[in-house]
């Protein structure tokens, strides 16, 4: 909503009182057919080697040279850096977490996101939705360094898109490059994924052992169930599927794996692998009543406390049905975005914002006003609000009194307060306008020697005071220095 409405309301109003002049790929049901592990074609490609072995030593033949040169957006500062990290291709690029800058070291988790895409984008920061968060977000939001690797072919990366076959070994290059940095603890390295995410972090728990924990969501038993528009390899060869398929290697897993899914999603995908081993690191939980996307953002910051406590020698990770279920059952949270500073030089002013937010000058006339908002349209706190700053001209009377009056007129809780030392009004209510929508407003006005500069939130009324937190965060780190700052009177 890029809503202007209470802006002209209070240019007019101080006109009237003034002699002066701001994805994921959906694998396909597999609920037909089963891959059995030891098959003869399976054999016909392992000999009785390991996966690992099988895989180094196998050539898959690509029919389509596929990539992506997409551009990767600037990471916010001190939240995640922008890294190459080595691999059997080239330089890839990730974002990896930021160094805490505190001499310890971390545990890590490398997130790998759905969908068939090898590239990254600002989607580690973008809103996570409760019933579809594939950010793996709640990682470092809770204290867990986070690493969201590109593959060969994505971002302009080196290499084409192997569909689930080289990116294997992409994944184990992400951990070396995340054992080297001197904040992370390099004996706690997390892997965790969704969907076809979550299919490749479980071939890379089939392939190596590096890794502490492997958590895998909604993956897949065998590729064929994937959505097969989207390989790039020889589908006449059967051997390239069993070299994609998890089914076939249960067997090699020797760190703790858990295979989570919803019912209504790969479940019977999971259940197939359960029944195909008797492999004592792999743990199964299908959760009833949830679809491929419900246990990501209830799920993952349970494993982001687990990880935290998983201090010992070896991994003490275990995670039990009820766990699970208790953690499908809670509340939805919405977490603070990322925020960044915006200053104002011209008042000494800063404050802080959401990182996502777009700046677009929208002044006319000589006024002095910025819109802040979203460049995305998803139905939810952080895309549907928006903020207008103004700077208003001088003018005679007492303009906080009388658009105090005005604002409490429509039905508005009115504060007066200071902020820096300036007087500031502060109110909050709903704005209605005839044949509009409504929606729940909070407008900060101070003034500033002979300038006022407001602040006005918008979020639709559907929306209730989810917005409240978010907007508060951003008037708390509102500040005023430099020549702005009001001179302390002086006392004899």
């Amino acid at each position: 909503m890029k809503n202007r409405t209470f802006r002209k309301f209070c240019a007019l109003l101080l006109a009237s009182l003034t002699v002066f002049t701001v994805s994921c790929g959906i694998p396909l049901p597999g609920s037909e057919g089963s891959s059995e592990k030891g098959d003869d074609a399976r054999e016909s490609v392992a000999e009785g080697k390991s996966f690992a072995e099988a895989h180094d030593a196998f050539q898959t033949t690509l029919v389509r040279e596929e990539t992506d040169d997409s551009a990767i957006p600037e990471p916010p500062e001190g939240v995640f850096d922008l890294v190459e990290y080595s691999s059997k291709v080239g330089n890839l690029a990730a974002y990896v977490s930021s160094d805490p800058g505190d001499g310890q070291k971390h545990p890590l988790i490398i997130w790998v996101v759905g969908g068939w895409g090898n590239g990254i984008d600002d989607f580690p920061w973008t809103y996570p939705e409760w019933d579809n968060d594939q950010t793996g977000s709640a990682f470092w939001r809770s204290g867990v360094l986070t690493m969201y690797p590109s593959f060969r072919g994505g971002n302009g990366n080196p290499g084409k898109f192997e569909a689930l076959f080289g990116e294997v070994d992409d994944i184990v290059s992400a951990y070396e490059y995340a054992a080297s940095l001197p904040y992370v603890d390099p004996n706690r390295i997390y892997l965790g994924g969704h969907s076809t995410g979550g299919t490749r972090a479980l071939l890379a728990a089939e392939y190596t052992d590096k890794f502490r924990a492997v958590f895998c969501f909604g993956a897949v038993d065998d590729i064929k169930y994937h959505n097969n528009s989207q390989f790039t390899f020889d589908t006449g060869k059967e051997e390239e599927y069993i070299m994609r398929s998890p089914i076939h290697w249960l067997e090699d897993i020797k760190t703790p794996t858990f295979l989570i899914e919803g019912r209504d999603g790969n479940g019977s995908n999971l259940e197939r692998m359960r029944d195909a081993t008797d492999n004592e690191n792999l743990h199964c939980y299908v959760l009833e009543g949830a679809d491929h996307f419900a246990p990501l953002a209830p799920v993952t910051p349970l494993l982001a406390e687990k990880i935290l406590a998983d201090t010992g020698a070896e991994s003490n990770i275990s995670i039990t049905q009820e766990e699970l279920e208790s953690a499908m059952a809670g509340e939805p949270e919405i977490p603070l975005p990322v925020m960044t500073e915006y200053e104002e030089e011209a008042l000494g002013m800063t404050f802080s914002c959401p990182y996502l937010w777009v700046m677009e000058d929208i002044s006319e006339d000589g006024s002095f006003s910025i819109s802040f908002y979203s460049p995305y349209e998803g139905e939810n706190v952080w895309d549907m609000s928006n903020m207008y700053l103004d700077i208003y001209g001088a003018y005679e009377g007492d303009f906080l009194q009388e658009l105090s009056d005005s604002l409490a007129e429509r039905g508005f809780e009115i504060q007066r307060s200071e902020i820096n030392g300036y007087p500031m009004m502060d109110a909050i209510g709903m704005w209605e306008e005839p044949g509009e929508e409504t929606f729940r407003n909070r407008i900060v006005m101070i003034q500033v020697a002979d300038e006022y500069v407001g602040f006005t939130f918008y979020i639709h009324e559907d929306f209730g005071t989810d917005a409240d937190e978010l907007f508060q965060s951003i008037v708390d780190t509102i500040e005023f220095g430099g020549d702005s700052q009001p001179e302390a009177e002086e006392t004899e």
